[in-house]
């Protein structure tokens, strides 16, 4: 077995359009290096939940937080399934005709379960979390003291298994709509960081962080 590719299964395996899945972990943690919101779901005594949350990546473990009453992390910490789904969306896909609409896109699902981690690598995964969001950032504030520790959960999530299905290109019509005198092609998209902000509480007239301005001034 390739340790490199996760083994498809019928939990994993793209269905619909099965040509546009991906199995490779290099293809499927890249995208999950380019975002840090993801929506992790779970079941509860019959109840599907879905949060949307940040997170942050080391190898093959994702790691969450959030705080220690968290309905959410608290049912997690059993260790029961869960299905983690990140997207980054593209661009739109324009066609001649409204049924052949679409979306570029990359996205990541997850499956897997979690544990709770305490200690060292608690406060080592949260460096991760902020590293995900804003890399540099964690080394340029605070860190937490012991009282947000205890108020704060940490998940790590080790990942069974994942495939991450990916779209490309132009539009593709019937072929007696390309004759139709309709604009057709992608709007692409992309995340953009504008001007930061300052906190009108600021005591002080300091220059941008260093991991900030590396963002706006992209």
């Amino acid at each position: 077995m390739d340790e490199n590719t996760f083994v498809k299964s019928t939990l994993n395996t793209v269905k619909r359009l099965p040509k546009r899945g991906h199995y490779d972990k290099d293809t499927i943690y890249q995208i999950l290096d380019q975002q840090f919101i993801c929506h992790l779901a779970w079941e509860d005594q019959g109840q599907p939940y879905m949060i949307p949350t940040a997170y942050g990546r080391r190898e093959d473990t994702l790691y969450v937080h959030g705080s220690s009453k968290s309905r959410m992390l608290s049912a997690l910490t059993d260790g029961r399934p869960l299905c983690l789904v990140v997207t980054l969306l593209d661009g739109l896909v324009l066609a001649r005709s409204v049924f052949h609409h679409s979306m570029n896109y990359r996205s990541a699902v997850i499956y897997g379960h979690a544990r709770e981690i305490e200690g060292d690598e608690k406060m080592e995964a949260l460096r991760i979390i902020s590293d995900q969001i804003l890399a540099g950032r964690w080394d340029e504030v605070r860190p937490p003291n012991e009282l947000e520790m205890k108020a704060t959960t940490v998940l790590a999530i080790e990942i069974d298994t994942a495939s991450a299905k990916i779209r490309t290109g132009p539009p593709g019509d019937d072929d007696a709509d390309y004759d139709l005198p309709i604009w057709a092609g992608v709007l692409p998209m992309s995340v953009t960081y504008h001007d930061p902000i300052e906190d009108p509480a600021m005591r002080f007239k300091l220059s941008v962080s260093t991991s900030v301005s590396s963002k706006f001034k992209q």
